[in-house]
């Protein structure tokens, strides 16, 4: 087995069990050390039991690596794959899912290059993921100015060339300003096959303000997706927060008249909308995204959280748009612009 795949793949299965976050990145670290190196370089350092010697090669890693090259597959892997061979959860609404709408790369928070979302997101059987690295007003999380995402855009088209049975669509998680503009450009949103619209700032403004703010949003032509409505963190170690304060009603009963999709974020610390908030947006008649909000290629299969929450509150999969065919979610997408 190929060493520096079998370190990748360690890594998947430790971000999918939630695992912390150096020991996963320890891999990845160590996958980036031998990439550098020749086949026969490695060799001589596995025959030579001079691995550890490199700078971030650890006993564990070693110990892959070496079997790898052996040509056998890592005891360490065999164990994780076998301890994750099962579903995250008991969900019959997984399988419905095509695709996902909101994931991060390397370009801006997340950990890993676009290529390697990729790879994860077709091993899971994904036809399509959308690429939402954030905009340039989110400075603390490398949001993208426009001159970085143009040259991303030509790495999704690099992508997509090489790819004829999975599609990597392009788009933008905007961050939502204050006065509840979209920051970027409305020529590069109009390029974007996805936009997804967060708040990420002053999440604890007075709920006329925060209704304001996400009504103005909501109602921009380019808006497709409202990600993680409250901005609630219930677990994880950024700690907890409380859900942001808005006038629920009327933000779902925009996005129903502006078609602009529910997020159901995944991400076990969001869990975002609540199940309450989750019941007012179907009752509202919203579409939803299931949605991942992977930073990771293991977060990918988070989508599964999702669907289990969707499915507790009874929404119907024709409810959302993480279910359909691409040329339907494609025609929906741009059916504003």
């Amino acid at each position: 087995m190929d060493a520096i795949e079998a370190l990748d793949e360690i890594a998947f299965w430790l971000e999918r069990g939630q695992a912390a976050s150096f020991k996963v990145q320890a891999f990845r670290k160590a996958a980036d050390v031998i990439r550098q190196l020749t086949p026969d370089d490695l060799a001589q350092l596995v025959e030579s039991g001079r691995l550890t010697s490199l700078k971030g090669i650890g006993s564990r890693s070693a110990e892959v690596i070496s079997q790898a090259v052996e040509g056998r597959t890592p005891e360490y892997l065999e164990d994780l794959r076998q301890r994750g061979a099962g579903s995250l959860t008991s969900s019959g609404l997984t399988a419905a899912l095509r695709g996902d709408l909101h994931s991060h790369s390397n370009w801006s928070d997340g950990g890993s290059p676009i290529a390697t979302m990729v790879a994860a997101a077709r091993t899971l059987g994904r036809e399509y993921l959308a690429l939402t690295d954030h905009s340039p007003n989110l400075t603390i999380a490398n949001g993208l100015s426009v001159e970085r995402l143009i040259e991303q855009l030509g790495v999704v088209d690099s992508i997509n060339s090489e790819h004829g049975d999975f599609t990597l669509l392009s788009g933008i998680e905007v961050d939502i300003l204050e006065d509840g503009a979209l920051d970027q450009i409305p020529e590069m949103l109009e390029g974007l096959d996805v936009v997804v619209a967060s708040v990420h700032s002053k999440l604890r403004a007075d709920k006329n303000t925060m209704t304001r703010r996400m009504l103005k949003a909501i109602r921009n032509p380019y808006t497709n997706v409202l990600g993680h409505c409250t901005g609630r963190l219930v677990q994880g170690s950024r700690g907890t927060r409380p859900q942001s304060e808005f006038d629920a009603a009327k933000v779902f009963a925009a996005c129903a008249e502006n078609n602009v999709a529910v997020e159901i974020n995944s991400r076990p610390e969001r869990q975002d909308p609540p199940d309450n908030l989750m019941k007012m947006a179907l009752d509202a008649g919203c579409l939803f995204s299931i949605d991942s909000d992977a930073h990771a290629p293991g977060q990918l299969d988070f989508l599964q959280y999702g669907a289990e929450r969707a499915e507790a509150q009874g929404v119907p999969a024709e409810r959302i748009i993480t279910t359909w065919p691409l040329e339907r979610l494609r025609g929906w997408l741009h059916a504003k612009k």
